[in-house]
């Protein structure tokens, strides 16, 4: 089992930052991929960014050239940098683990309880 905890989220206007953070624990040799899905409401979840140890990333097309994935592969943690916020990327944010790029991007086995990130114009 792996556990997952995040913090960071809140509410900010248009155009500012935000940092969400995640840590592993447990077993985090199965959390060799890790990320962040979201849920808006009333859509679907979906992937924002993952990244493996080994330095594979994906994006979601929305958030490309405004948020980045970092990984601490020793610390088996994941960070998502969001800058130039916008009203849409309100969410409920959630840290994913799986243990492989194709696993994390179809059926994440780990998921955090999420924070809630509120961005207001």
């Amino acid at each position: 089992q792996v556990q997952l905890v995040e913090s960071g989220g809140g509410s900010v206007q248009a155009g500012e930052s935000l940092t969400l953070s995640c840590a592993a624990s447990g077993n985090s040799g199965s959390a060799e991929a890790m990320g962040f899905y979201r849920q808006a409401p009333g859509k679907q979840r979906e992937l924002v960014a993952v990244k493996t140890s080994a330095g594979h990333v994906k994006y979601a097309d929305s958030v490309k050239g405004r948020f980045t994935i970092s990984r601490d592969g020793a610390a088996k943690s994941v960070r998502l940098q969001m800058d130039n916020l916008k009203p849409e990327d309100t969410a409920v944010y959630y840290c994913v683990a799986a243990h492989t790029l194709t696993l994390i991007m179809t059926t994440p086995r780990y998921w955090g309880r999420g924070t809630q990130v509120t961005v207001s114009s």
